[in-house]
């Protein structure tokens, strides 16, 4: 969806929340029909990132970042300027996830300066066109869809030329807002990423076609109607069902079903005592289970952090999914919020 703006005067300030999503898992990995990935993701209301932008005499960026973060949008905005002309940014980060957790932010700070450049410079540009300008999407469209919309979102897997488009959106349900989920996040690890990411794919046996038609099967026929219906007991068991397959396929690339054997541990004693949908973000090391009410979010919380007690490096909090994308606000306007619908 295009971002139309105005440009806005030079030192007017523009905002951008961009949330933070969970990759609940792919479909097919090996393209076993022809087109790989396809993934399922979760929109969620906290871990998410916010920057402060403005044109300015002099580049500047700085906030709460570390340097491998600075150098990534000093590169976004040199790959900006080339394609849609020379404007000087001051960008400062108020708060971002840790990097490589599973949290997607990444994407979501590419896509939060990307959407700052093109808002103050007054270029119209989709959120597709921005990720694939900054190299983002390259196998999931979750952080794209979810900046744009938020929600439980099942997109269809990249083309293989992310010039022409990014991962589809296949379905859109709002994530019922009872329904809570528990973080749990291993704070002596980080997930696979860069080259080692890549080299970790590489090594992976092909996924079998019965596999992939399984999780399809559990996606389509379980989680997604169990979401529109608020029925928890099908979602829960065909999410915890398709994590279990796809950590398995990982399994000898991050260390076991889950990357943090900590994690697992605490989420396994979460599911003992409640019904809830456990698994891992993308490739961890933060795991989740998803329960059905606040109160099962209280009991799942007092459990994680007993089981966790011994083990300082794991924190366990509760959020709430986000029915809404990334919100921009800017001195000259009122907040929007970029939304699908």
């Amino acid at each position: 969806m295009p971002l139309q703006f105005r440009r806005l005067s030079p030192h007017k300030a523009v905002t951008i929340d961009a949330p933070a999503r969970l990759h609940l898992g792919f479909l097919d990995p090996n393209a076993s029909l022809g087109r790989a990935f396809g993934s399922l993701g979760l929109v969620i209301d906290a871990q998410g990132t916010r920057l402060e932008a403005r044109l300015a005499e002099h580049e500047q960026i700085d906030g709460a970042l570390t340097e491998a973060e600075r150098e990534r949008i000093a590169l976004c905005l040199a790959r900006l300027q080339a394609a849609y002309g020379p404007a000087t940014l001051a960008i400062h980060v108020a708060h971002a996830p840790r990097a490589h957790t599973g949290l997607g932010s990444g994407t979501q700070l590419a896509l939060a300066v990307g959407t700052a450049f093109v808002r103050l410079v007054g270029h119209p540009a989709s959120s597709a066109e921005l990720a694939s300008l900054l190299g983002r999407g390259a196998r999931s469209g979750i952080g794209i869809l979810g900046f744009e919309s938020g929600g439980l979102l099942l997109d269809g897997g990249p083309t293989g030329d992310l010039r022409q488009s990014a991962p589809p959106l296949l379905a859109r349900q709002p994530f019922p807002d009872d329904w809570r989920v528990l973080l749990v996040s291993d704070h002596s690890r980080e997930g696979l990423h860069g080259a080692e990411e890549r080299r970790a794919l590489a090594s992976l046996a092909p996924f079998p076609q019965r596999l992939a038609a399984h999780l399809c099967h559990l996606v389509l026929m379980r989680i997604l109607p169990g979401a529109a219906e608020r029925d928890f007991a099908p979602f829960a068991d065909g999410l915890t069902e398709m994590q279990q397959t796809i950590g398995e396929y990982f399994a000898s690339a991050q260390g076991g079903v889950f990357a943090s054997p900590n994690v697992e541990r605490v989420l396994r004693a979460v599911a003992a005592e409640r019904a809830a949908g456990i698994g891992q973000t993308s490739w961890g090391p933060t795991g989740f289970a998803i329960v059905a009410s606040a109160r099962a979010a209280a009991s799942a919380l007092a459990t994680a952090r007993e089981a966790a007690r011994a083990m300082p490096h794991i924190e366990c909090t509760i959020v709430a999914g986000r029915n809404s994308g990334a919100t921009i606000r800017s001195a000259e306007a009122r907040a929007q919020r970029i939304d699908a619908a």
